[in-house]
């Protein structure tokens, strides 16, 4: 992580790029078309952008996609996650605008499009990147709170940036190939292997390399991962409240709202209480 402070700017970025002549070209570009931008940090690989973007805190992430450590869709996801109540921190700022840079084809692209993410394609464009510029500089001003006396210039508004991100993990989901439903989960229990039905699960709890699976009479465990589960469920049937939980729709009694605005679910005929992620918040919005 290198750090380029600027103490005039008033907006804040960082950079998230695995290769470093890229990562140059972006930032020699960015301080071109908007001079006025502070570079807070370069990050290398995801795990430095989680860190680095919780304690600096910046305005607007530009986010590779295949990173070591963590993807850019990855790092973006658990931010959102620990940024508070993933709209405001704990210093009243608001959760970044996130900028993806891909070498996506034109199908993963359309997945950006619908999920109103902007991205930037590899080699960066000026034309292209200036146009982002613009939209953020116009969603940075809607999110600005404007003085008394000032009556500000009508630009687009901008939908909540958990919710773009929400809505961009769905799209890129769909577009991978659909995997076999499954029917059973075949669980170790002790020595032995038990056959859980689908209709029996309470919910999946990822555990390391094991997933936790629930039931109202017990757990049992899974030796894969959530990523690799999620494709094979009925999504709904079961939905992602978490980055390391799935939980049964039918299961669910209630979600619930603590004075910190943080949501988490009561569930039927199980004692647990299970947090939701704001990425997945819009699932309880009232109907």
């Amino acid at each position: 992580m290198t750090d380029m402070s600027n103490a005039t700017a008033t907006v804040r970025a960082l950079i998230a790029e695995d290769e470093p002549i890229l990562s140059a070209a972006l930032a020699h570009a960015l301080r071109r078309l908007w001079p006025e931008l502070q570079i807070v940090a370069t990050c290398a690989n995801g795990v430095e952008a989680l860190q680095q973007g919780l304690a600096l805190r910046p305005d607007i992430l530009f986010l590779d996609i295949k990173m070591p450590g963590k993807t850019g869709l990855e790092a973006a996801e658990e931010l959102a996650e620990q940024w508070d109540d993933g709209q405001q921190g704990q210093d009243g700022r608001p959760f970044p605008q996130v900028v993806f840079v891909t070498a996506y084809d034109d199908y993963a692209l359309a997945a950006f499009e619908q999920a109103a993410a902007d991205y930037v394609l590899k080699p960066v464009n000026d034309a292209r990147l200036g146009k982002t510029v613009e939209r953020l500089k116009q969603r940075l001003q809607v999110a600005a709170p404007a003085p008394a006396f000032a009556t500000p210039a009508p630009v687009p508004a901008a939908a909540p940036s958990d919710d773009n991100l929400a809505r961009l993990l769905a799209q890129l989901q769909a577009l991978t190939p659909p995997a076999p439903r499954l029917q059973m989960v075949r669980a170790a229990v002790g020595n032995s292997v038990r056959m859980i039905a689908l209709a029996d699960v309470v919910y999946f709890e990822a555990l390391d390399k094991y997933i936790n699976v629930v039931c109202r009479d017990g757990e049992a465990l899974i030796r894969t991962s959530l990523k690799e589960l999620l494709p094979q469920l009925d999504p709904q049937q079961f939905w992602q409240i978490h980055r390391g939980t799935i939980v049964s729709a039918n299961a669910i009694a209630s979600a619930v709202r603590d004075e910190a605005g943080k949501l988490s679910l009561t569930l039927r005929g199980h004692p647990a209480q299970l947090r939701v992620s704001p990425l997945y918040a819009h699932l309880f919005r009232q109907m």
